[in-house]
């Protein structure tokens, strides 16, 4: 639903005359974001609950598109799965361009399936990659898939209350890898440590320099506590160490973006992406939440300047979620 005319100049007669406006980016609820670049240079964007999906040429300025993501008979059959659909990836693998979705029950019954996209563009079921009912970790949601360029294999990484856990997949990205065996790579689990300050979700792997950066959420997603960390490995099968060189399996990792109560904007997590845009500053997107908003449980995506200090580690200024005037998205 677009926002009435009278709203829309409203926006853009503030945005004339301020310097800067707060960084709702473009929708008030997106959470758990993924971006990817198309073959006709096009940015997409899905989220938590993917029926939508937004398109940008720049990465900065933000539209719904008018396709549906996910074709009907797709939706009927993961209906009959389960009954929330959270954290979409959406990863080129083996030269096909797949889409990954928790689909979610509860921390016992929670799954991972695996969409491939087709000619008509929408992404179709092919199958449920992994359940929590059959390998007992809980929470098996947030998936993040990547290819390693040097050696071609498949990874899915995923995780939560259960600890963060690697797996591969087959060269086409469809399904676990015969033999393949589940890896606890990060995070403590929820009955280790019930406050969640070293429970870890939201896997991000990004590659910058000699390293594999692996950007994970710890602490509870609705409130301060939530923010953005990140430990590194040279080699995806590695061990991801914090800066200080412990290890993520023992649920230490460097902060990126914190919030404190109070804060306008607060419990940043869940990396999306890492792009270099047209500027050539790279920007990493990820959710918030604004305390601004009559909803409190809406998540807006935000998007934010990331730099490398000497060391290879990545932070923002300020450490914290920014304002950047670029217009939000009115719909």
């Amino acid at each position: 639903m677009r926002a009435p005319l009278s709203l829309t100049l409203c926006l853009l007669s503030l945005l004339a005359t301020a310097q800067e406006v707060e960084n709702p980016v473009w929708a008030t609820n997106w959470p758990d974001p993924t971006i990817w670049q198309a073959e006709n240079g096009m940015y997409y964007c899905l989220a938590t609950n993917p029926r939508r999906m937004l398109h940008s040429t720049d990465l900065f300025h933000w539209a719904i598109d008018e396709r549906s993501p996910i074709d009907t008979a797709s939706w009927t059959a993961i209906q009959g799965i389960s009954r929330h659909f959270w954290a979409p990836d959406v990863a080129s693998v083996g030269g096909q361009r797949m889409l990954y979705l928790t689909l979610y029950n509860s921390a016992e019954d929670s799954n991972i399936g695996v969409f491939r996209q087709e000619s008509d563009g929408r992404f179709h079921f092919l199958r449920l990659l992994t359940r929590s009912r059959d390998t007992g970790i809980d929470d098996t949601i947030d998936p993040e898939v990547v290819t390693d360029p040097q050696t071609g294999r498949v990874w899915l990484f995923f995780g939560s209350v259960g600890g963060i856990h690697r797996v591969e997949l087959t060269p086409d990205g469809t399904q676990l890898k015969e033999g393949a065996t589940y890896v606890h790579v990060a995070g403590k689990t929820v009955r280790e440590n019930p406050s969640r300050s070293h429970v870890f979700e939201g896997s991000y792997l990004h590659r910058h320099g000699r390293y594999w950066y692996l950007f994970v959420s710890s602490g509870h997603y609705g409130d301060h506590t939530y923010s953005l960390r990140v430990g590194r490995s040279k080699t995806l099968t590695g061990i991801f160490r914090d800066r200080d060189g412990k290890p993520m399996t023992e649920g230490c990792a460097t902060p990126v973006i914190t919030s404190d109560q109070g804060d306008y904007f607060y419990g940043p997590g869940h990396c999306g992406e890492i792009f270099t845009a047209e500027d050539g500053r790279e920007y990493i997107f990820y959710h918030c939440h604004n305390a601004g908003t009559r909803q409190p449980s809406s998540r807006p995506m935000m998007m934010q300047q990331i730099l490398w200090d000497r060391k290879g580690w990545p932070y923002v200024e300020g450490g914290k979620p920014a304002r950047i005037a670029h217009q939000p998205l009115s719909y």
